[in-house]
């Protein structure tokens, strides 16, 4: 469409959808919308949280508006607490008084809890409406494709949940100017992860264009988030509902929502707590006979973003592997993890004992530096 603007298709058949990567892509939100045909007569349920509002809502009413969409807005509080019950009441509630109808759409705008939380309403209003994520951080790059939608437990986070695929993905590099430098660093936390586990040559790539990627660089972003986008897409194509290969996309997974159910979410936010699950799964590889040197390299790599390798103090190892029990990758008895091979390469594993999971989370909380 625009100059500079990068595509990818997610390949699901009749389902299949596109990816849009570039710079001023919000501003031209109607004109995606009418080239997707997008009925003007069926409003539209913008969801956005407190942090973004202000910043981009009104960009996408007004193009909505100019292509002569009618668009109510919803804004939630921001963090990890709004993946709730009750804020998915409230959303409900928004779209009946908005009037939504069954050919309507409900739009994300915002970072990896509004994509959720957002698409959890548009799977459940009237059985499923059309649903549109526009991310606003670097994290949501990864959330924002797949089509997992979901509100958290208080005992499990994302454990109430649909497959739903959005009809496009629109990301504007803009967006990201306004990401804190934790933020920043947290969503490259994910775009690290799909090379990980599908390309030794990105993952190079990022190690030697960490400081333009940590500044923001609109050429390196858009590549770098290009390439995240690209090992999610072809992974969701071969596997949309996580049936077999789709959960080595979980990598850092296991350990990571673990903590973010005991540190309390908000604690560290989801990056950090993958990095350092990532880490905990590189050493877990040493146990099943890989090589030592992918936890060497992999702490290496996330140190070097500035992300944290090590559990919080606070967090004692028999409630995180407390909270890993009522993990959707717990499988009959045993313990679910993707274990590198190699950098760039994994496996999936439902034969962990217990023990080395406990090993390597005792092994990582702060204060205790042995391997």
């Amino acid at each position: 469409m625009a100059g500079g603007t990068r595509e990818l298709t997610v390949d699901l058949g009749e389902r299949s959808y596109p990816i849009y990567i570039g710079t001023g892509l919000i501003s031209r939100t109607g004109q995606y919308f009418t080239e997707h045909g997008f009925p003007v007569k069926s409003p539209i349920l913008l969801v956005t949280d407190n942090s973004v509002v202000d910043l981009y809502a009104e960009k996408v009413e007004e193009s909505l508006a100019r292509a002569g969409y009618k668009v109510t807005t919803a804004v939630v509080p921001s963090g990890e607490t709004s993946k709730s019950l009750e804020m998915l009441d409230e959303l409900v509630g928004a779209a009946l008084e908005a009037g939504l109808d069954r050919k309507s759409t409900v739009i994300a705008l915002g970072g990896g809890v509004v994509g959720d939380l957002a698409g959890f309403v548009a799977a459940s209003y009237m059985r499923g409406v059309r649903f549109v994520q526009i991310p606003t951080t670097i994290l949501a790059h990864d959330s924002s494709v797949g089509g997992k939608v979901a509100v958290n437990h208080r005992l499990a986070k994302n454990i109430i949940g649909a497959f739903h695929q959005p009809d496009f993905v629109l990301y504007d590099i803009d967006t990201l100017a306004s990401l804190s430098m934790r933020e920043v660093r947290a969503g490259l936390s994910e775009v690290i992860k799909h090379g990980l586990i599908w390309n030794k040559e990105f993952v190079a790539w990022c190690d030697t264009n960490s400081e333009k990627l940590l500044a923001l660089d609109p050429e390196a972003l858009g590549y770098a988030l290009y390439e995240g986008c690209k090992v999610k897409s072809i992974v969701v194509s071969r596997d949309e509902r996580e049936n077999d290969l789709r959960a080595i996309l979980n990598l850092g997974h296991t350990i990571g929502h673990a903590l973010e159910a005991v540190a309390g979410y908000g604690e560290l936010v989801h990056g950090e707590a993958i990095a350092i699950g990532m880490v905990g799964s590189a050493r877990l590889a040493a146990k099943f006979g890989y090589s030592g040197d992918i936890a060497v390299e992999t702490e290496r790599l996330f140190r070097k973003f500035g992300l944290p390798v090590r559990i919080p103090a606070s967090c004692p190892t028999d409630e995180i592997m407390n909270a890993m029990l009522h993990d959707k990758k717990f499988a009959e008895g045993n313990m679910v993890f993707i274990v590198p091979t190699a950098i760039g390469s994994v496996e999936i594993r439902n034969d962990v004992p217990t023990e080395w999971v406990t090993d390597i989370v005792d092994g990582l909380r702060e204060g205790n530096e042995h391997p």
